[in-house]
């Protein structure tokens, strides 16, 4: 599979980097790239998207600009090329406003999140008119990034995007505050973060593993009249954690929306 990537940002050159890890030839890739960013080796990196015909043709095209950035590839050289599948990374651009973008066999939007740069990501797709042997062969594709959910329904996807791609900022600020408030305690502030990261990566683990809710497993740590059930009376108020982070997945999703108008 020939791959052509334009860009390859934070998430975009993690995605690669795991690919290349699960035994993708880096021969096959090339990555434009303004700035010359330095990419794994065998990689070839150019300036601007290439003209269909210099070179062998791309099987796949995957988008990995900014949203903001989608202007650009109108009526330029991307255009020219027919990909099997052209896949797009980019939040809130629908499915409708690529298909405009090259004459691709399928369009696929993926949301991948950070971790897919440990293999621990996931990533969610949508091709409403892709068929099961393309939807197949892009599942296989992600599988080394983590977990692979197709969503039906595209109106949902700026939601998944606020829930998973999104997320692990939201986590990584959870697992900040969490140490901060032990620092608030009186704990030493390196010592708060490192207990704050194991004990987030073990209860994440676990909850993975467990055949329960995660829910379920917060009651069980929690006794009756003892302190956990103490802290998690606080959390649980109805203007406590759930109340937050509905406001905090609105508001993301919202943004999503917002740049899906500005692209169309």
């Amino acid at each position: 599979m020939r791959l052509l990537m334009v860009g390859a940002g934070n998430i975009g050159g993690a995605m690669l980097r795991r690919w290349l890890a699960a035994g993708m030839d880096p021969a096959d890739v090339t990555v434009v790239s303004p700035s010359g960013r330095a990419m794994p080796d065998g990689v070839t990196v150019v300036p601007v998207i290439p003209d269909a015909g210099d070179g062998p043709r791309f099987d796949v095209i995957l988008l990995g600009l900014k949203p903001q950035q989608l202007a650009t590839l109108r009526d330029g050289p991307l255009g020219r090329h027919a990909p099997d599948l052209l896949v797009s990374i980019l939040a809130g651009v629908e499915v409708a406003t690529l298909a405009g973008l090259c004459a691709a066999g399928a369009v696929v939007r993926a949301m991948p999140n950070l971790p897919v740069a440990i293999g621990k990501g996931v990533v969610a797709l949508h091709a409403p008119d892709a068929d099961d042997a393309a939807r197949a062969r892009v599942t296989d594709w992600m599988q080394p990034l983590g977990l692979v959910e197709w969503i039906a329904d595209e109106a949902r996807f700026d939601d998944v995007t606020a829930l998973a791609g999104c997320g692990p900022a939201f986590v990584f600020r959870f697992a900040d505050a969490l140490a901060q408030a032990g620092t608030a305690l009186g704990l030493p502030a390196d010592q708060a973060a490192r207990l704050a990261l194991a004990t987030l990566h073990g209860a994440a683990r676990m909850a993975a593993e467990a055949d329960v809710s995660p829910a379920t497993l917060a009651d069980r740590v929690a006794s009756p009249g003892g302190s956990t059930r103490e802290g998690l009376n606080v959390l649980d108020r109805p203007d406590g954690l759930v109340a937050l982070l509905t406001e905090t997945l609105a508001a993301s999703a919202r943004r999503n929306r917002e740049m899906a108008a500005a692209a169309r």
